[in-house]
């Protein structure tokens, strides 16, 4: 009797390889990727890659993905458990928080993060990714405000779209610092919070 043939699941297999390609660039940053790196990494044969992946930018587009992904995945955790209706300012301030990389999954994703930024500068395909995602946070920001300046409780004279692309530029600075080693933790969070008060008030 003939042995039945093993299911193969084609997204695990994906998944394993981007995974392995975002450890190598965690460790040494996209210039040390290649295919047979993250072959490597992985466990399986370069062809097995190639198979997956027809090219290094594939792989890149497909574990950038991944880490959106788990990103957008961690966000709706966190607002989920706020209080409900939620404030703006408890919106906005779990949305930053979330996004700040305080363990070390986030640590590691910001990496590889860091890394991606400066892969789009010179792929096109990454680079409107990246900016699609600026683009709806920044526009979240800038809805709370205006959320909170309807309420009475954010003067109405601040320009909400400025501020809310301020408030994510702020975000992006603090999370270099803490990825550099330059800020701990509690700094980065007080340094945001400070930031959130002088637009919401002391929430």
């Amino acid at each position: 009797m003939g042995r039945v043939p093993k299911k193969v699941d084609h997204r695990e297999r994906r998944e394993l390889i981007a995974g392995a390609l975002m450890r190598v660039a965690a460790d040494g940053g996209l210039e040390a990727i290649s295919l047979r790196h993250v072959a490597a990494e992985a466990g399986v044969t370069t062809g097995m890659v190639q198979h997956y992946f027809a090219t290094k930018d594939d792989m890149m587009r497909f574990a950038l993905n991944g880490i959106m992904e788990r990103t957008t995945a961690r966000i709706e955790a966190a607002m989920a458990r706020l209080r409900q209706p939620a404030a703006p300012a408890d919106l906005v301030r779990t949305l930053l928080r979330t996004l700040m990389p305080l363990d070390d999954d986030r640590r590691a994703d910001g990496r590889v993060g860091l890394a991606f930024l400066a892969y789009s500068a010179v792929e096109p395909g990454a680079a409107d990714l990246l900016r699609d995602g600026t683009r709806q946070m920044a526009g979240f920001l800038a809805d709370q405000i205006r959320a909170a300046q309807a309420a009475g409780t954010v003067a109405p004279h601040l320009d909400a779209d400025a501020a809310g692309a301020g408030l994510l530029g702020l975000m992006e600075g603090l999370s270099l610092y803490l990825l550099g080693g330059h800020y701990t933790g509690e700094t980065a969070l007080g340094a945001l919070d400070a930031h959130l008060n002088l637009i919401f008030g002391n929430t």
